[in-house]
C-alpha cells in the first residue's frame, strides 16, 4: 500500500491511495484526529483506516507525478551520515584533516545524526532542488527515507535526496549545517510505502542517474545491505533524549557518491529509484 499527497486539478491539497495506476482520494474528515499522512501511518492499523477513508464518491485520478507534493505534514527531517563505506571514503577525501573523525564515526556505536530540513525547505517530485550559490562542489545524495511515528516505530518508507555542498563541509566539518540545510536542499517522494508492502531488505536496491542536456553524466547503484548500520538502530539513537510529537522523517545515508571532479549544474536532471517505492525526479534550479 502506498500513500501520497497531491494537488488536484481543482487546486485542493489531498491525501491519496496509489493503486492500479491511479490515485483514490481519502476523506480525512471521516475520522477525528486524522489530519494527514503522518496520522494515518501512526494509526494502529493504517491499512484498515485507509480503506475506511477512501472516498468512493470520487473518481480515481490518473497518476500524474507532476501534481505530487512532498509527503510531509510538518515533521522534522533528520539525516544519518557515513552509514555506507562509500560515503566514509568520500568524506575522508573531502577533508584530510577530518579523515580520522569520519573513520571513527563509521565504526563507532553512536551514529552521526543531524537535522536536515524543516517541512518548508522540502520539495516534492519534479520540483526544483537547489545548490548553494557559494558552493563550487555540490552533489545529490540518494537515500532511503524512514517515516517514524511519535513512539519511534518505522511506519513508512520513501525516497529522499539529501543535497550536499561537499566543498563547504570539507573546508571544516563544523560547517555541516551550512553544507546541508538551506532552501530546497531536500526532496522527498513521490509516495510513502507501508512496511508490509516493502520487499525484504536484501532485495532493496537504490539507483541514481544524473542527466545533463539529455546525456547521462553519472549513474550509480547500491543495495540496502551495504549499509553498516541497521535501520532500527538509527531510529533508536535518534529517539534518545528526543521527542517528536509530529513524528519524524529520517534519511538513512548514501552509498552512491559521484567522483570528486563532478559537481551539479543548473538544469541537471536527478533521478533516484528505490525498490518497492518508485522513482523521484528533480531538476536543479
Amino acid at each position: 500500500m502506498q500513500l501520497c499527497k497531491i494537488r488536484t486539478p481543482a487546486g485542493d491539497i489531498c491525501v491519496g491511495l496509489v493503486r492500479n495506476g491511479a490515485v483514490s482520494l481519502l476523506d480525512l474528515e471521516r475520522t477525528a484526529g486524522i489530519r494527514g499522512i503522518a496520522d494515518i501511518l501512526a494509526a494502529p492499523n493504517p491499512k484498515r483506516l485507509v480503506a475506511e477513508l477512501v472516498d468512493a464518491r470520487l473518481t480515481a485520478l490518473a497518476i500524474d507525478t507532476k501534481t505530487f507534493l512532498p509527503p510531509v505534514d510538518g515533521q522534522e527531517i533528520w539525516a544519518a551520515g557515513v552509514t555506507y563505506k562509500r560515503s566514509k571514503v568520500a568524506r575522508e577525501s573531502e577533508s584530510a584533516g577530518a579523515a580520522t573523525f569520519y573513520d571513527k564515526v563509521y565504526t563507532a556505536e553512536r551514529p552521526e545524526l543531524f537535522l536536515k530540513a524543516t517541512a518548508e525547505r522540502v520539495v516534492g517530485p519534479h520540483q526544483p532542488v537547489r545548490v548553494r550559490k557559494d558552493s563550487r562542489w555540490s552533489v545529490p545524495e540518494p537515500e532511503l527515507a524512514l517515516f517514524i511515528s511519535q513512539d519511534l516505530r518505522i511506519v513508512g518508507y520513501s525516497i529522499g535526496n539529501d543535497m550536499s555542498a561537499r566543498d563547504i563541509e570539507g573546508e571544516n566539518p563544523l560547517y555541516l549545517p551550512q553544507a546541508k540545510i538551506y532552501n530546497q536542499s531536500c526532496a522527498l517522494g513521490p509516495v510513502v510505502t507501508l512496511p508490509a508492502a516493502m520487499p525484504p531488505p536484501d532485495q532493496i536496491g537504490i539507483e541514481l542517474k544524473i542527466e545533463r542536456e539529455s546525456q547521462v553524466v553519472f549513474q550509480g547503484a547500491t543495495k540496502l545491505t551495504e549499509m553498516a548500520r541497521s535501520l532500527e538502530s538509527l531510529v533508536e539513537w535518534l529517539g534518545r533524549e528526543n521527542s517528536f510529537p509530529n513524528g519524524a522523517i529520517l534519511l538513512t545515508g548514501t552509498g552512491i557518491v559521484p567522483p570528486d571532479d563532478f559537481t551539479l549544474q543548473s538544469r541537471d536532471r536527478i533521478t533516484i529509484e528505490i525498490t518497492g517505492i518508485g522513482r523521484l525526479v528533480n531538476t536543479v534550479a
